[in-house]
């Protein structure tokens, strides 16, 4: 493939360095003239490890150059790739300014040659912006099919980028409407095994995965800072807890939905919110972690008042599945608000027996729920009903069984991620999907 790769920062000369071992012939562009002299010479312009002996062989087989002229590298590639760097503004938005700047210029020189080209966006930007920059600049050249749009974030590191780029942990590309990209041009360019999806997923993961990583250092630092000042290894602690691969690193728990409850993260990480207070540590991340739990549950209520419905009924209450622990339940505090405000509703979960409730249990039913008699129901098609929004906590009964009873005269407020609920015959919500 013939590309041109626009700005020569980290992602930019990583990228025509990397594309460049490939074998594609590669030019790269920017406004930099200093940038463009060292690529143009084969030397990296950012220290980054082994980049230096890869632009200098690519330039040796004559698969690399570089250019100020946007016409010129257009003109003379079939694949534009776009790694401009997007700033931070004092607003807290990302400046798009040197985006907008290349996509004009790369626009004006299409409408010039009228030659298919690929045009692909690296550069980082918040969900919705590639549909946007799209419509400004290259709306008309897509529609007649002189362009195709892919957003195609990187998630290299800077001083193993070259690694990252050749072993990549994640690939991610975005087509409009999720549509599918030609198999030559995955393989080639963006590497088997890239998963496919639209525009504004690629963009939201992007960002996901860098809160994430800022929310590992932030975590661990905040435990770091409480053992040492309770005379505690906060490294051992650390290293303790990753050795746990099967919930503390791995997917376990990382699923949007239900909020959390029961009788141990809630009073856990309160207490050890509590704790570090008394010992003169502060630790935002984790008091936002139950005001963050708070706000899930809260939109849960949302959810239910945008749906309209005045009857409710929550399959699962329990705080999640194959247990009866009622213990600060979201659903329990679900049913409350509901009924507090009038609404009807019904109750629903084969796990719990209400007789055999004793303890922590019982009272808090008693406290939340003292009418629970008269909301239980004891099968499923008394729960179910005539109509109403059936609230599914989680999966406490089999869809085969829910398929018997469900009309569509319901709305199901899905909480758990069930997607094979969305094969019954009532309206489908899903909570944060």
């Amino acid at each position: 493939m013939r590309v041109s790769v626009f700005g020569l920062g980290y992602v930019g000369a990583v990228t025509a360095g990397c594309l460049a071992k490939r074998g594609h012939w590669v030019i790269g562009v920017d406004v930099n003239p200093r940038k463009v002299e060292l690529l143009g010479r084969g030397e990296a312009p950012i220290l980054e490890p082994s980049l230096g002996e890869m632009l200098r062989e690519a330039r040796a087989k004559g698969l690399l150059s570089a250019t100020s002229s946007c016409a010129h590298a257009v003109a003379a590639t079939d694949t534009v790739i776009i790694c401009v760097g997007t700033p931070a503004l004092e607003s807290g938005d990302l400046d798009l300014s040197s985006v907008r700047q290349v996509l004009g210029d790369i626009s004006t020189a299409l409408r010039v040659q009228r030659r298919a080209q690929a045009v692909v966006l690296r550069s980082t930007v918040l969900p919705g912006s590639t549909a946007r920059l799209v419509e400004e600049f290259l709306a008309d050249l897509e529609c007649n099919g002189l362009v195709k749009i892919f957003y195609h974030p990187e998630f290299t590191r800077e001083g193993t980028a070259v690694a990252d780029f050749e072993a990549p942990s994640l690939t991610v590309v975005g087509t409009r409407q999720g549509r599918p990209v030609p198999p030559d041009m995955i393989e080639e360019l963006f590497g088997v095994g890239a998963a496919v999806v639209d525009w504004e997923t690629a963009e939201l993961v992007k960002h996901a995965c860098n809160a994430f990583h800022a929310t590992k250092v932030a975590f661990g630092n905040e435990m770091g800072r409480v053992a040492k000042q309770l005379k505690v290894d906060g490294q051992r602690v650390l290293n303790l807890l990753c050795q746990d691969t099967k919930l503390n690193i791995s997917p376990y728990y990382l699923r949007p939905g239900n909020p959390f409850g029961g009788a141990c993260l809630p009073k856990d990480v309160r207490a050890l919110v509590h704790h570090g207070h008394q010992v003169g540590v502060d630790l935002p991340l984790l008091r936002g972690v139950v005001e963050s739990n708070q706000r899930q549950l809260e939109s849960v209520l949302t959810a239910l008042d945008r749906l309209g419905q005045r009857e409710a009924v929550i399959l699962g209450l329990s705080f999640k599945q194959g247990t009866d622990d009622l213990r600060e339940s979201a659903m329990v505090e679900v049913a409350h608000a509901l009924l507090c405000r009038g609404d009807r509703v019904r109750l629903y979960d084969p796990a719990v027996n209400l007789e055999a409730l004793i303890g922590s249990n019982q009272r808090t039913l008693e406290a939340k729920l003292p009418q629970i008699e008269s909301l239980w129901c004891r099968d499923l098609p008394t729960a179910i009903g005539q109509q109403g929004v059936l609230v599914v906590a989680h999966k406490c009964v089999p869809l085969a069984e829910l398929a018997k009873v469900v009309t569509p005269r319901h709305v199901i407020l899905d909480v758990n991620g069930w997607p094979e609920l969305k094969s019954l015959p009532a309206r489908y919500e899903g909570l944060c999907w």
